[in-house]
């Protein structure tokens, strides 16, 4: 794991050079702390930086920029790849010689051999750049699912890339403006597109792409998505299912625990941690070491009890960190320095001092329990939004007058108390949209019309505009797909991806500790995607349904069966009481309040319902506080 920056001028008056890419890869030294190295081609077109964090092949043998023997081609590559022993195996056999022990040198040669085509073949998580000296042509991909990123700039033919936006804001002729398409997409979201971000001409390699840029002009294209392998679903049983997802869930722990260096997992006491945990141990002759971070003050949000039966079932090397209000408080200016852009997560903060406890116990790779909940439905709003997708359906035959009298009559006294969601579903079965657009809505567009002052109104369809793109790529791959399909795939190209994915890499990369996801396995992605509805959810009433039968007999019931709690932080009471008068000040005060941008007399409202505790708006308030944060770190 580690971090790339690098910059490439078309131009005459070739901007690369020693210093700038110095800069670039200083800024993110937290990403690789182990060595640095640089490189810039004899014509001054090219230049490429990296930060080491050392994982596979600890020796200078695995330090990075690296050539081809020829020295045509260079890269800078962050990442693991799992099955790289294999595709060296394959490399050799075409005459192939390695100089190291690592995946780099594998991406390297692989693409030498076989082009694009190299990331059907790779397993594992990625974002590298690959400079052809002689084509004078880059070549960039990001993994399938989004779990590393790759921002860029491009510009007069000029191109910049990073691991982190703080690298490529390190060049002077960029300026720090708001995007602000892309600030609505957040406010609605809790997260930029998969495309943009919130810095103006700063972009996004979206997950399962690549591009390839020379100096005539930058192509970008899709190479996988969910539902890209799928050719029908699989004629299976319940019970086949479910032995076919551990026996693929064990392949992918055990090609996650690929490392010279210590590794553990992070324990919630969720159904997916306990796996990982449980799945691990089978696979060690030591105990696992596992992490948890619990609450001091709001002892409803710990799931410390389940944690520590499972580190006793289990007999694992167990740590354990506490924290409250102020020192959470205390963080989140380090928290917006780390994530580049403003990440409504509020798991971010306990997610920080996790992984500062991992890292302060000598592990440096860890495995997390991201992806389940997306793929086997585990979020109640899933299932709610499943039921309201079957009345969506009824509405279908209800006259366009009568659904709009409906909206008409009942969506100001929604909105005056505070059900602007409910609103918001009206709205949608009014205008005949799609009506699942992500697990994470913050402000609706009707939010943003009490949001956002008049002038800005044009700015409340972009969140629809790129649902839509999202939705094209969906009928491109199977225009049939299921609701259950859908749902997943949305989740898995944008919230996963650029929310819950993001926010993993940039904290623990904060502490220089690389994350592993195994519910993320290609593998088991595809398989998922091939199951039909009543496999997955056969009565639409228990989330989770299929991992929850496959557990049994691994982990315990009670933690199988238990309610659900999930990883959370506690800024409902937080915001109410001990955060209340640095956040509304901030909130009044703000940039976009003096602007004229946001309408303060309902950011005023929805923090009164708030601390009245008539309606719970901890992520509107949440989001609009970090957006402030971040403004005055990067912008002000």
């Amino acid at each position: 794991m580690c971090g790339i920056a690098g910059l490439i001028d078309f131009n005459s008056s070739k901007k690369v050079n020693q210093e700038i890419l110095k800069k670039m890869s200083d800024v993110i030294i937290h990403r690789g702390p182990d060595s640095d190295g640089l490189w810039i081609s004899e014509s001054k077109e090219c230049g490429l930086s990296f930060r080491r964090l050392s994982i596979i092949d600890l020796s200078e043998n695995g330090n990075q920029p690296m050539q081809s023997s020829d020295g045509r081609y260079h890269i800078v590559f962050n990442g693991e790849i799992y099955n790289h022993k294999e595709l060296r195996s394959e490399l050799e056999k075409k005459g192939y010689r390695y100089h190291s022990n690592t995946d780099t040198e594998t991406i390297l040669y692989g693409y030498i051999e076989w082009g694009i085509n190299l990331l059907d073949k790779m397993l594992g998580m990625w974002a590298f750049a690959i400079w052809d000296d002689i084509e004078k042509e880059l070549f960039a991909a990001r993994d399938r699912v989004g779990i590393k990123p790759f921002y860029y700039y491009y510009n007069n033919n000029i191109f910049v890339f990073g691991s982190e936006i703080k690298s490529i804001l390190q060049n002077d002729f960029i300026r720090r403006e708001i995007n602000f398409s892309e600030l609505t997409n957040l406010l609605h979201f809790s997260m930029t597109s998969s495309f943009g971000t919130i810095f103006e001409n700063i972009h996004k390699l979206s997950s399962g792409h690549y591009l390839k840029l020379n100096n005539k002009n930058l192509e970008i294209k899709q190479y996988w998505s969910p539902l890209s392998k799928f050719n029908g679903y699989t004629e299976i049983n319940e019970n086949q299912a479910k032995n076919r997802i551990i026996e693929l869930l064990r392949i992918a722990i055990k090609d996650r625990m690929m490392s010279d260096v210590p590794f553990g997992v992070f324990l919630s006491g969720g159904i997916d941690s306990s796996l990982n945990v449980a799945l691990m141990s089978e696979l060690m002759d030591r105990p696992v070491d596992t992490f948890t971070v619990g609450f001091k003050d709001l002892v409803k949000y710990n799931e410390l009890e389940y944690a520590n039966l499972i580190a006793r079932k289990f007999n694992t090397n167990h740590h354990e960190i506490l924290i409250d209000n102020k020192e959470s408080f205390e963080v989140l200016d380090d928290v917006i320095w780390h994530t580049d852009e403003p990440n409504g997560d509020p798991v971010c903060i306990p997610l920080y001092f996790l992984s500062k406890l991992t890292k302060e116990s000598g592990t440096t790779v860890i495995q997390v329990g991201e992806g389940s909940d997306e793929q086997f439905f585990g979020y109640d709003w899933i299932i709610r939004d499943l039921k309201i997708n079957k009345i969506g359906k009824i509405f279908n035959y209800i006259p366009l007058f009568l659904k709009k009298f409906l909206y008409l009559s009942l969506s100001p006294l929604l909105n005056k108390n505070g059900y602007y969601i409910i609103s918001e579903y009206l709205r949608r079965l009014k205008d005949n949209e799609e009506l699942y657009k992500t697990g994470s809505l913050r402000f609706s567009p009707v939010h943003l019309k009490y949001l956002y002052n008049e002038k800005f109104y044009t700015l409340i369809e972009k969140p629809n505009k790129f649902i839509e793109i999202l939705y094209n790529e969906i009928n491109k791959y199977y225009s049939r797909a299921d609701e259950m399909q859908k749902m997943t795939y949305l989740e898995l190209r944008h919230r996963l991806a650029e929310t819950l994915l993001m926010r993993v890499d940039k904290i623990t990369m904060a502490h220089s500790l690389e994350a592993r996801v195994p519910f993320l396995d290609t593998r088991i992605i595809e398989f998922v995607m091939s199951l039909k509805e009543n496999i997955k959810l056969p009565n639409k009433k228990i989330a989770k349904y299929l991992l929850k039968k496959a557990a049994e007999g691994i982990i315990p019931n009670e933690i199988i069966f238990r309610k659900k709690q999930g990883f959370a932080a506690p800024i409902k009471e937080w915001l109410r009481k001990d955060w209340y008068n640095e956040v509304y000040h901030s909130l009044i005060n703000s940039f976009f309040v003096k602007e004229n941008f946001f309408n303060i007399d309902y950011i005023k409202k929805i923090y009164y319902i708030h601390m009245q505790g008539k309606f719970n708006f901890q992520n509107e308030i949440f989001i609009l506080y970090i957006l402030n944060l971040w403004y005055k770190k990067y912008i002000e």
